[in-house]
């Protein structure tokens, strides 16, 4: 390859990322911060990284990796995977520096700082590892001979005095490697003897560093067109078991039905979909989904999944991803604009952010004919089961606003199930409320246009905003149902379109009931028991178990909070004819049972079409699901 620098835009964006002069005017508050990550120096799994700040006039600095991101609801500290931190002056010398938490470093003298190196271990291969934090895979770093995640909050910091500071970003990674980032591109040179390039990013501020992920290596890339949309799949499959040629028409077809469901409101250009898919083996990722950004997502799952079941995986868990381009990546509070990596507060309203959103990425697929109006009912009744473990009277707005604090913590999962069905809810209000006419997406696409991306919303009267911009009776339920925490009634919504809320009794399994699991565990004195729902569970009925027996083995395996995961996977396993041994304690009593396992059953509530609905109810659910007039 010929030795190019191909340059774009104003000289601001090729500064050199030699040392800085030391005239007056170069301050590093007037120029990009130069960094550069090469990825052919790697070294004992360790990437090298070098951060040129240009020249300070303060006596100190202090050097931050997150200790949270945006999107993520959970301490990460990337500062724990940084080793060998080293300031040096424009001498060459080593200065003064002290690492003060697990994130950050105070550098003295810096008026000579020159620039800042250290090495970056990857979250991958460590995730099992106890002496680092446990991040979500898909938020994490790759550092393999032949793969390289850059999630970039993993590898590039910020300077807390230079915030809004510019950054030039140089990726050098040998010649034969894909490439792929929605940042943006002002340059490339290849080195002297054609096996190397370095590429040259420009980010405005750090928030854009830390929303262009990039992924380099021996990738399956494939792009095309969903109507003025360039989507980019990059696809890594380490035993070439998936490509990119093969999920593309399942990507284009969900996004171009996406995209039609979405209408008018405003997009991006480029749309990127990184996808890791992970084997299986002991340093491989195990967190699998997705994490959002405005122009991209990174996406973890099985590699050995059949093509049929990563397909639908995909489509679940893009389809959320790409519908944050309305929320919070378009509308959004002042905690998420100005969200501190370091010290973040958290917005009240969960069910905005990850609810609604998941609202839409189930509804848009039964409204533009993906899937069966009896598929998605079946949906929303798997999302009220799985609410049902959680605590159902839990305020969403405080669990929000402290959701990385216990007890709201444990209950962050919710977000995908109930609060969901908040947005469903609301959408239903909508329609009634408007013959039809208005829904939970207008009503996105008006806060949309009345706030967008630069402008966010006041936290404590976005309600209050909300019901002035709709009804009464939508104030009235996010005032009821989210703030207050009241049990959502669900049955009285779907009797608005036409449907009836049946209990009807169906097989289950040998942990879970209709109510949830059937089991609970005390923490604080480490035992596990059965809960109030193994009276609806007809198997453990049968067996004569009573709510608050004590689990003290199962099947030889004695029963402790630490190793429960590994019991319940089990005993999902366990099928009809199986002998099995599970001991209890009641009242200070030892209970065995032994038998041989017989059909497990339970009453949950089924949602079907009410065949006497009256014209207005089917109109009205007609309206919801798009669905042509019946009557």
């Amino acid at each position: 390859m010929k030795n190019i620098l191909a340059l774009i835009g104003i000289s601001v964006l090729i500064t050199s990322c030699g040392s800085a002069s030391k005239s007056a005017d170069d301050l590093a508050v007037s120029n990009p911060i130069n960094t550069s990550i090469d990825i052919t120096a790697v070294n004992n799994d360790k990437l090298p990284v070098t951060i040129n700040p240009g020249r300070f006039t303060q006596d100190s600095v202090i050097y931050r990796l997150p200790k949270i991101v945006q999107g993520t609801y959970d301490i990460s500290n990337f500062g724990a995977f940084i080793d060998d931190f080293v300031a040096k002056d424009y001498d060459g010398n080593i200065l003064p520096s002290k690492k003060i938490d697990e994130n950050s470093w105070v550098i003295t003298n810096a008026q000579q700082l020159d620039l800042i190196t250290y090495w970056v271990n990857d979250s991958y291969d460590v995730e099992s590892d106890p002496n680092y934090p446990s991040l979500f895979s898909p938020q994490g770093t790759n550092i393999e001979p032949d793969n390289y995640v850059l999630n970039l909050h993993g590898f590039i910091g910020y300077f807390d005095s230079l915030k809004n500071a510019q950054y030039n970003l140089d990726v050098t990674a040998l010649a034969t490697f894909e490439r792929t980032s929605a940042l943006q591109n002002v340059g490339i040179k290849s080195s002297s003897d054609g096996t190397k390039i370095t590429t040259r990013y420009f980010a405005p501020r750090y928030f854009d560093i830390t929303d262009n992920p990039m992924m380099y290596g021996k990738l399956d890339v494939e792009e095309f067109m969903v109507g003025d949309i360039k989507i980019v799949l990059s696809v890594y499959s380490p035993n070439k078991k998936h490509t990119a040629a093969s999920l593309k028409e399942t990507m284009f077809t969900m996004m171009e039905a996406q995209k039609n469901y979405l209408g008018d409101i405003n997009s991006t250009a480029r749309y990127d979909i990184y996808l890791y898919l992970s084997d299986g083996s002991d340093k491989a990722p195990k967190g699998f989904g997705a994490l959002e950004h405005h122009t991209s997502t990174v996406v973890v799952l099985r590699e050995w999944a059949s093509a049929e079941y990563l397909a639908k995986s995909m489509v679940d868990v893009v389809s959320h991803e790409f519908f944050h381009i309305v929320t919070p990546l378009s509308v959004h509070s002042e905690d998420v604009h100005y969200f501190d990596y370091n010290d973040p507060t958290f917005s009240k309203h969960l069910w905005m952010y990850e609810g609604v959103t998941e609202f839409f990425a189930q509804h848009f697929q039964v409204y533009e004919g993906l899937v069966t109006p009896e598929e998605y009912y079946r949906t929303i009744q798997k999302q009220i089961t799985r609410s049902k473990y959680y605590d159902d009277s839990m305020s969403f707005t405080e669990m929000s606003e402290n959701i990385i604090e216990d007890p709201y913590a444990k209950n962050y999962t919710n977000v995908y199930q109930k609060g969901a069905l908040i947005g469903m809810c609301i959408d239903i209000l909508m329609r009634e409320e408007s013959n039809g006419n208005r829904s939970m997406l207008t009503l996105m696409k008006e806060l949309s246009a009345k706030y967008g991306v630069h402008k966010p919303f006041d936290d404590d009267t976005i309600i209050e905003e909300i019901t002035k911009m709709t009804y009464p009776s939508i104030g009235e339920f996010l005032q009821t149902h989210v703030v207050e925490g009241v049990p959502i009634d669900y049955g009285a919504f779907f009797e608005k379109v036409g449907l009836m809320y049946e209990l009807t009794q169906t097989e289950t399994n040998y942990v879970q009931s209709g109510m949830g699991f059937v089991f609970d565990a005390n923490e604080e004195d480490d035992y596990v028991f059965f809960s109030s729902n193994v009276s609806e569970n007809t198997f453990w009925e049968s067996q004569g178990v009573r709510e608050n027996d004590i689990i003290t083995s199962v099947n030889g395996t004695d029963v402790k909070l630490n190793n429960l995961r590994m019991v319940m996977g089990q005993m999902f396993r366990w099928k009809e004819g199986d002998e099995i041994e599970v001991k209890l304690l009641r009242n200070g009593e030892e209970k065995v049972i032994k038998t041989k396992l017989t059909p497990a059953f339970t009453k949950i509530k089924t949602i079907v079409e009410n065949l006497e609905a009256t014209k207005s109810q089917v109109k009205l659910r007609n309206a919801w699901l798009n669905q042509s007039d019946t009557l």
